[in-house]
C-alpha cells in the first residue's frame, strides 16, 4: 500500500444486510468474512490472489475493494511465509485469516502449523493466544489436476492445539467462519470446494457465538432424524449421506439418521453416541482414505461408548489407500450414494 493510498472505511456492522437470503456456499463464506471484517478492525485476510482477483474460487471477491489492501492482502506464493507472518500478527493482537489456495499446497506450511501455531499457547502456559484461521478448499469432485483434491484433515486433527472444522451448508459456512475468526484458538477451516456452487438459504441474522458460546463450531448436528442406522459425515460427504438417506427411505423405507460432525477436532462425541444408542448401527463417511482416517477414531469411540447398544460393527466408507486419482477416475474413488447404501445394507444384515 502506498503512502498516499486511502484505506476504505468498510461498512459498519449495522450497514450489513439482514434477513434470509439464498446464496451459494462460496458466497456465504464471503458474507461471513465481510461481517467479521466489519465487526473487528483487527481482522485481516491474507493469501495468494485473494485481493483484486478474489481468490481462485472468488470466495473473497470484492473484499479488498471494500476494506482496502492493508486488510485484504495479496501475498507472495509462499505458504510457509504466509502462515509464519500470520503467527507474528496474531502475537501482536491481530486476527489473521489465511487462505491456502488448494489443499495440496498446505504442506510447505505444515511445519509452521504443527510445530508453532499449534503449540505456542501451550508452550507459553496460556499467556499467548494465536487466533489464526487457515481457510483450505479441500476434497475432490471438481475434475482438478494432481495436488488439487486432497483431504488432509487427519494429519491436522492428530495435532493437539488445533481446531479442525468443516461446514457442509451455506448457513453453517456463514456462521462457522465468523465463529472461527472469533475463536481464541487456531482453526483449520476446511471448505468443501466441490460444494462451493450449491445454493441454500442463509439467515444473515443468525447468532454467532464466541469461544465456549460458539453454537456451530464444535457442535455436531442431526441434520436428518432416523431410527434404523446412524450415518456420520462432515464437509462434502454430508450431502452424499443425505442423498443416501432419501434414497433408502424412498426404496425400502429404511430410516437413516444423518449426523453432521461439523468439527473433526474436537469431536462432539456425545451427539454421535446419543444417535448410535438410539439406532444401534453406525456408518462413517468421508472423502479421505479410511486407513488411519477420522472414521477410524469415530468408530473406536462409538465402539467404546455404545458397545452394549450396537447391533453390528461400525463400518467406514471413504477414499482408498492410494494417491488421489486422475480426474476421470475420481468418482470411482469418492464415496457415492451406492457405496453408502451398501454399507447400510451390511450393518442392517446383522
Amino acid at each position: 500500500m502506498t503512502a498516499t493510498a486511502v484505506r476504505p472505511a468498510g461498512p459498519a456492522p449495522s450497514d450489513l444486510p439482514h434477513g434470509v437470503a439464498g446464496m451459494p456456499f462460496a458466497k456465504a463464506i464471503n458474507a461471513g468474512l465481510r461481517a467479521a471484517l466489519a465487526s473487528d478492525d483487527k481482522v485481516l485476510l491474507m493469501g495468494e490472489d485473494i485481493g483484486a482477483l478474489g481468490g481462485v474460487f472468488r470466495v473473497t471477491e470484492g473484499l479488498q475493494a471494500e476494506f482496502g489492501e492493508d486488510r485484504v492482502v495479496d501475498t507472495p506464493l509462499a505458504e510457509s511465509g504466509i502462515v509464519g507472518t500470520a503467527i507474528g500478527l496474531a502475537m501482536r493482537g491481530y486476527r489473521p485469516v489465511v487462505e491456502i489456495q488448494f489443499d495440496g499446497f498446505i504442506f510447505p506450511a505444515y511445519d509452521q502449523i504443527t510445530t508453532q501455531l499449534a503449540k505456542i499457547h501451550f508452550r507459553t502456559a496460556g499467556r499467548i493466544e494465536l487466533p489464526v484461521v487457515i481457510r483450505v478448499p479441500f476434497g475432490g469432485g471438481i475434475g482438478a489436476i494432481e495436488h488439487h483434491s486432497e483431504s488432509p484433515e487427519a494429519l491436522f486433527a492428530h495435532t493437539a492445539g488445533l481446531r479442525v472444522v468443516s461446514p457442509s451448508s451455506p448457513q453453517d459456512a456463514y456462521t462457522m467462519i465468523q465463529e472461527a475468526v472469533a475463536s481464541p484458538d487456531p482453526v483449520l477451516f476446511l471448505e468443501p470446494k466441490g460444494r462451493y456452487w450449491e445454493k441454500g438459504d442463509v439467515d444473515l441474522d443468525a447468532p454467532v457465538g464466541v469461544g465456549a458460546a460458539a453454537r456451530t463450531l464444535d457442535h455436531a448436528a442431526v441434520v436428518r432424524p432416523g431410527t434404523d442406522v446412524t450415518v456420520v459425515a462432515y464437509g462434502p460427504t454430508v450431502h452424499t449421506a443425505l442423498a443416501a438417506a432419501k434414497t433408502a427411505a424412498d426404496e425400502d423405507g429404511t430410516s437413516i439418521e444423518v449426523v453432521d460432525l461439523r468439527s473433526v477436532s474436537p469431536v462432539d462425541v456425545p451427539t454421535v453416541v446419543a444417535s448410535v444408542k438410539k439406532t444401534g448401527r453406525c456408518v462413517v463417511v468421508h472423502e479421505a482414505p479410511t486407513f488411519h482416517g477420522v472414521g477410524a477414531e469415530i468408530a473406536a469411540r462409538v465402539t467404546e461408548e455404545c458397545f452394549y447398544a450396537l447391533e453390528a460393527p461400525v463400518l467406514r466408507v471413504g477414499g482408498y489407500h492410494a494417491p488421489y486419482p486422475v480426474a476421470k477416475l475420481e468418482h470411482d474413488y469418492l464415496p457415492s450414494v451406492d457405496r453408502v447404501l451398501d454399507a447400510v445394507d451390511r450393518v442392517l444384515a446383522h
